[in-house]
């Protein structure tokens, strides 16, 4: 086993395992990338607040995300392809959470299925769902979701109509990837994942192939998908999912405070302060700057999460001391999985959770719950004096 101090490890790791079009899909934003970027680097304009002198025995970053008890308020999030990034990816990556105590997310575009995943483990995860034109798919997958036991339906609002992302066109993104002469060079350095995607018949979008209608094979599969997003979702719309659910219900891509009370009055269990990781809207305000206004905006009425940019435990003390009851990792934990599989994802949990609980206790925390703005040092002007 390497030595892996931190997040990075696992992503030098990843870019050398991985096929370069599923590296890069993780490693992307829409257009010039730059709310991609900011995601990660404004976390560096926020500074933590150091004590001595406290007692710090005794600590303990267990807390609760929509009721659920979490060892730390961090869930992977939704993300698609999971299952290329290494054969069986989701149940890998569902296997590692449920054995750490953390919420796993399945995409809708996951490559298991929410029944393989289900099958392969033994305590409820949530369930992701894109909204689609094909009401019937999509109150087949809810009932599906249903069926195996996931605890929470997490909606995605952000993804009406796709963000450009270059990357992914210039590479020919397509699961399981097309043979083109530069693919296959690619993959020719690539044996090891070739080998493990050999072994498994997981290889395409399991929660579409053969349950939308029309979608018989990956051919069928592309023009479905591009036609599919359905860009007249509203609230209306949303009720009538929240109404066929009857669970539980996270709303994911709020960036906006106007949005996040419409959300409170809406009746949601929790919303996800989210841009998509920086993959749609591109010049968005990253996840972190826009946060503490979001919390303020709707008070204790929503239970607040956020998303985006996190690739340590001090970037989740600092999200939960702006007002965060929980946080997401998605590429934090998919750099694990690429490198390592189930044990990758592992090792990213276990580094982000002991950088958060040093961290908390050297800025005097015992209690991950206790965590709020006097832990941190944050410019005046962090928020932005916009027009």
């Amino acid at each position: 086993m390497p030595v892996i101090t931190c997040i990075d490890d696992l992503k030098r790791m990843h870019r050398r395992r991985t096929p370069k079009m599923f590296f890069d899909y993780c490693e992307s934003g829409s257009y010039s990338e730059q709310t991609f970027r900011d995601n990660v680097s404004d976390f560096g304009a926020i500074r933590l607040r150091q004590k001595v002198a406290v007692d710090m025995a005794g600590r303990s970053t267990a807390s609760k995300m929509i009721g659920q008890p979490v060892a730390m308020p961090v869930a992977l999030a939704p993300v698609g392809l999971t299952g290329m990034q290494a054969a069986d990816g989701e149940i890998k990556a569902a296997r590692a959470a449920e054995a750490f105590g953390v919420p796993f997310t399945l995409s809708t575009m996951s490559i298991c299925s929410v029944e393989d995943v289900a099958a392969a483990t033994t305590k409820p995860f949530w369930f992701q769902l894109y909204v689609m034109r094909d009401e019937d798919f999509v109150d087949q997958m809810l009932e599906r979701a249903q069926r195996a036991s996931c605890s929470a339906l997490v909606l995605t609002l952000d993804l009406q109509i796709l963000g450009q992302r270059h990357k992914d066109l210039k590479n020919g993104l397509s699961a399981p990837p097309k043979l083109t002469l530069p693919v296959m060079l690619d993959l020719a350095t690539k044996w090891g994942w070739g080998l493990e995607m050999l072994r498994t018949r997981r290889r395409s979008f399991g929660n579409i192939v053969g349950h939308a209608k029309g979608v018989g094979d990956t051919s069928s599969l592309m023009s479905w998908t591009a036609e599919q997003f359905d860009p007249q979702l509203d609230w209306k719309k949303i009720a009538r999912i929240r109404d066929k659910w009857g669970g539980k219900i996270i709303l994911k891509g709020i960036l906006d405070e106007d949005d996040a009370r419409r959300a409170a009055d809406f009746g949601a269990d929790a919303i996800v302060v989210s841009n998509h990781g920086g993959r749609q809207l591109d010049g968005a305000l990253s996840s972190i700057r826009m946060l503490p206004g979001i919390v303020r905006a709707v008070g204790d009425r929503v239970e607040v999460h956020m998303d985006g940019g996190i690739r340590s435990g001090q970037d989740v003390l600092k999200a939960l001391a702006m007002g965060a009851k929980g946080t997401y990792i998605g590429r934090s934990y998919i750099y694990g999985l690429g490198a390592m599989g189930e044990a990758g994802v592992r090792r990213a949990l276990e580094v982000i959770w002991k950088e958060l609980d040093i961290s908390m206790a050297l800025c005097g925390e015992k209690d991950v719950k206790a965590l709020g703005p006097h832990n941190l040092l944050v410019p005046r002007d962090f928020e932005g004096n916009w027009a």
